[in-house]
């Protein structure tokens, strides 16, 4: 039997664009009441209400949260998907920039989970985190980006075991290379000479820019949300289902051999 989507309430960050904005479109059409937490304000008919907010303000997002629950009576479906990326080499990395990734893609995605998971165990809903393929497969010159998702990847295997009891389902899904203004927004940190970081760079830009659709990919997590049982991880893109599932066939040495051929 299927997980029920008509009449459940969805709240998910960075809904404003991409991923998030197709994930709520999907939602939205299955019979899903969605909200939207998000710094900017873009006004969409199948979104019930956006709240413009960091997600890195707690104060903000715990009030929200709050607000939706008292309105609607439950939560029923909480998705992490705000987050950006910064590229370069690790030495020319801002103090800040690096502050402020760690904050928004993994100390984020902690507090909202803490303050979710009470409302997500009264209606027994599910918990959706997107990462990415980068906290797996270790990408050169998105080092710290990588750092963060492969965070988020062991933060919500522990937190599922957690819930599991409560009858609450985690899913980290992990997209492969995807066309969004993701891309656009990426911070790129490289000093003029460092023609290898601005050449692996601009090769993962070509990759993400020829990638998938927003909407491939949230069709395929509104199906796996839909389970009866939630996978605890869903990766998403072909040749990096391969690459992860040879990974574990693989040492670790060669791994980032392979890696470093691919990427650099």
């Amino acid at each position: 039997m299927k997980y029920q989507l008509e009449n459940k309430v969805a709240v998910i960050t960075g809904a404003s664009r991409g991923i998030g904005l197709a994930i709520a479109r999907r939602l939205h059409k299955q019979g899903v009441i969605v909200y939207d937490i998000s710094r900017n304000f873009q006004a969409n008919p199948e979104i019930k209400m956006t709240y413009t907010a960091d997600v890195n303000d707690s104060k903000s997002v715990e009030f929200i949260l709050n607000k939706i629950a008292l309105d609607e009576g439950k939560i029923d479906i909480f998705i992490n998907n705000a987050g950006f990326g910064i590229a370069g080499a690790i030495e020319d990395a801002s103090r800040e920039n690096i502050y402020n990734l760690v904050n928004t893609n993994l100390s984020a995605v902690i507090n909202l989970t803490r303050i979710v998971v009470p409302y997500l165990k009264k209606s027994k809903g599910r918990l959706i985190n997107i990462s990415s393929v980068g906290g797996i497969i270790p990408l050169p010159y998105q080092s710290v980006y990588s750092a963060t998702k492969a965070g988020m990847e062991i933060f919500s295997k522990a937190v599922a075991n957690e819930v599991k009891s409560n009858g609450v389902g985690v899913m980290t899904v992990l997209p492969g290379d995807v066309k969004t203004s993701f891309t656009s927004a990426r911070v790129v940190e490289t000093s003029a000479d460092d023609e290898k970081a601005k050449k692996a760079i601009k090769k993962a830009e070509n990759e993400e820019q020829n990638g998938m659709t927003p909407e491939k990919v949230a069709k395929i997590i509104v199906k796996n949300i839909e389970k009866r049982k939630m996978p605890l991880r869903k990766t998403i893109g072909g040749i990096y289902k391969l690459i992860i599932f040879a990974s574990r066939f693989c040492s670790t040495k060669f791994l980032n051999w392979l890696v470093g051929k691919i990427y650099i």
